[in-house]
């Protein structure tokens, strides 16, 4: 086990499951994240490895005997009708039937219906009216020659969920976490290797928790298909669910005027539209009426009477085009439905995750760490929505006064429900509470700029902070940075169809030009880039101050890993393109020789130094083995000094081993670390 697998399980004893186990023991069973955590947690919950491996058999024997599968539903009725009793587990549903007065069951897998069920089951657990709940359930099999009596008696019913937790405790054993640790293992308890994400991305993924611990918060995530973007909500939480967009309902979400019965919103914690997004969708305009209505308020309206309702709304989608190509043609929400597509909708949205941000998830990213029992941190982040942390940075900063109400609102619930998830305890330094404060305001900053872009009556808004000196600090998104030309145009209406955007001047293809074309006179300067920024590559950010050198020092003590030695063989490539075809480079690369695999590293540089050859490069390298070598540069011969915070590695994880990835191919395609880089011009030795 990892050093922090090992502290989990010690403050966290009995709370936590090894994540790889679920799918061990899922087989074919067509059930939820947490039902099968709820019954790792009672069997697996441990790090003794015999313990676990008997649980493992233990789940899987339970699974195997009470898991109701469609297909074997038949030979499940008969095992309760031999036996009289049988224990199953099944997602149960109950209705009132009106004609006998009483409440009535429905089995999903078992296909059983009308089951009576007593009056005290349904008021102990009321989502079973609203969409079923997952039960471990006692079913009785009585047969009566009277047909209106159902055979079938539910004996007992329990729901998969936690039945308590110690809130204290949890507070009390964050505390012996560092920040960096208590993340990862959030990540790690979302079910993904933090080892593959960075700081940025980590935060993008705990976004998706705030609506199950901040009241009425209302998200929206749009990005290409399968980065994860509905995973949380379908299989994280028992107090959340996914439902179709093109499902949806006046009566099923918010009331049923003619029955009075209240719809999703009065019942779960979070509702969240799976597939929003597509323009031909047919959408009740009554419905988004209602619904702009409750994320503004938190109420509805059933005919005369106003009712008030808790629930976080969570929207994702799939978008078709990159973001460039929406900022130049469009905006952020072009995919949205026509009827949703409504600036007064979008307005109450209170944080756009950047969908285009998140990796397509691939099984290398999954975690065999350790991490809650997500049904215990469920229960966790629900017993958080009481509380409210939203003026925690008010000690440090002050929101510019430009801000409007509901642009405050979005970012203090964002804050709030980061602030609760990551410092439960609290105790945050200034830079942290500085960090989430960005984070939060970014995310409004999103959905407002692109209203500015839908509805020319919404005004520039200047989304900055101030520090307890009086120093004003500017937040901008990922995107403007990287389309600056591109971000702050107004779309062109229906009337001026035909007529392309054109791009501020300075800019090639709504990019920073200084990343894509070599500039007529090299100066000194300092770069910035964030983390996740993309359209980056080493012949975009070096190839200009490369050209015409003859000799080449690259000191970089971490050229050790293949993927490492691999950006190594993709700095020469940029070489090999700025350099004349005649001429040759000498390229020299001082490291550290890697203290387990160093054979292997030789025999890759060896191999390195014969393909050079034959494209006129001279590779050479040297290990300098003395513990001294921290800096990271490039020093060319020809009056140039790179120097490099991160050295080479300024990509993030991708697939390496995908040859039809263009992120494998095009360095531009891939996610970026945060880093710096700065030219300085030397004098150049006689």
């Amino acid at each position: 086990m990892s050093t922090l697998d090992q502290k989990i399980n010690e403050h966290f004893q009995g709370l936590v499951v090894r994540k790889d186990l679920v799918k061990t023991v899922k087989g074919n069973a067509i059930v939820p994240s947490y039902v099968l955590e709820y019954l790792l947690g009672q069997y697996c919950a441990t790090n003794d490895e015999a313990t676990i491996q008997t649980g493992i058999e233990t789940v899987k024997e339970i699974l195997a005997k009470h898991y109701v599968h469609r297909n074997e539903a038949g030979l499940v009725r008969s095992n309760i009708k031999e036996k009289g009793r049988y224990k199953v587990i099944d997602k149960i549903s109950a209705a009132l039937n009106e004609k006998t007065d009483a409440y009535e069951a429905q089995f999903s897998n078992l296909g059983i219906k009308k089951v009576l069920v007593d009056s005290g089951t349904v008021k102990a657990h009321p989502k079973l009216l609203v969409s079923g709940v997952w039960c471990i359930a006692d079913i009785e099999y009585v047969f009566s020659e009277d047909q209106n009596v159902s055979p079938w008696i539910l004996s007992t019913l329990k729901p998969i969920q936690l039945s308590h937790f110690d809130y204290d405790a949890y507070v009390a054993a964050r505390q012996q976490f560092s920040t960096d640790e208590w993340i990862d293992l959030l990540i790690q308890s979302i079910g993904f290797n933090p080892e593959m994400f960075g700081r940025r991305s980590k935060l993008t993924q705990l976004v998706r928790l705030i609506p199950f611990c901040e009241r009425n918060y209302n998200l929206i995530e749009l990005g290409p298909k399968g980065t994860g973007k509905s995973h949380v909500y379908s299989e994280f939480s028992p107090h959340g669910i996914l439902v179709s967009g093109g499902e949806v309902t006046v009566p099923k979400l918010f009331v049923n005027n003619s029955s009075g019965k209240i719809g999703l919103v009065g019942y779960w914690d979070c509702v969240a539209f799976d597939e929003f997004a597509g323009k031909q969708k047919r959408v009740d305009k009554a419905l988004v009426d209602i619904m702009k209505n409750y994320m503004a308020n938190k109420s509805f309206s059933r005919g005369v009477e106003t009712l008030g309702a808790e629930a976080s709304m969570v929207f994702v989608g799939n978008t078709r085009h990159t973001v460039p190509y929406m900022l130049k043609h469009s905006d952020l929400f072009d995919e949205l439905p026509d009827k949703f597509y409504d600036s007064a909708f979008l307005d109450r949205i209170h944080f756009y995750i950047p969908g285009w941000e998140v990796d397509i998830i691939r099984g290398e990213m999954f975690s065999d760490g350790y991490g809650f029992v997500v049904d215990y941190l469920a229960e966790i982040l629900r017993s958080m929505r009481n509380y409210d942390y939203s003026d925690q940075y008010r000690e440090y900063f002050t929101l510019s006064s430009d801000i409007s109400t509901r642009d405050r609102d979005g970012i203090n619930k964002t804050f709030s429900g980061l602030m609760k998830i990551l410092f439960p305890q609290g105790g945050a330094t200034r830079d942290e509470v500085e960090e989430v404060l960005r984070f939060a305001i970014e995310g409004r900053k999103r959905v407002k700029d692109q209203l500015q872009r839908i509805d020319t009556t919404y005004g520039e808004v200047r989304f900055s902070y101030q520090d307890q000196e009086g120093q004003e600090i500017l937040v901008t998104t990922l995107e403007e940075e990287e389309y600056p030309g591109y971000y702050h145009q107004t779309v062109s209406t229906p009337d001026d169809e035909g007529v392309e955007l054109e791009p501020t001047a300075g800019v090639k293809g709504g990019e920073p030009e200084e990343l894509h074309a070599p500039e007529p006179a090299l100066e000194e300067k300092h770069l910035t880039f964030q983390e996740n920024q993309k359209g980056i590559s080493f012949d975009g950010l070096f190839g200009a101050y490369l050209k015409g050198a003859s000799k080449i020092t690259v000191t970089d003590p971490y050229i050790r890993l293949f993927y490492q030695i691999r950006n190594f063989m993709e700095f020469l490539e940029a070489i090999v393109k700025n350099k004349a075809e005649e001429d040759e480079v000498a390229v020299h690369l001082v490291t550290v020789r890697d203290e387990f695999k160093g054979d292997l590293q030789d025999e890759s540089f060896e191999k390195i130094q014969e393909s050079a050859r034959t494209v006129g490069i001279d590779f050479t390298w040297e290990f300098d083995d003395s513990g001294t070598i921290h800096a990271r540069h490039i020093v060319t011969d020809h009056g140039w000094k790179i120097s490099l915070d991160r050295g080479l590695d300024i990509f993030q994880h991708y697939e390496m081993n995908e040859a039809f990835a263009f992120a494998n191919r095009l360095q531009q395609f891939r996610s970026s670390k945060a880093f710096e880089v700065t030219f300085i011009r030397q004098e150049q030795k006689a």
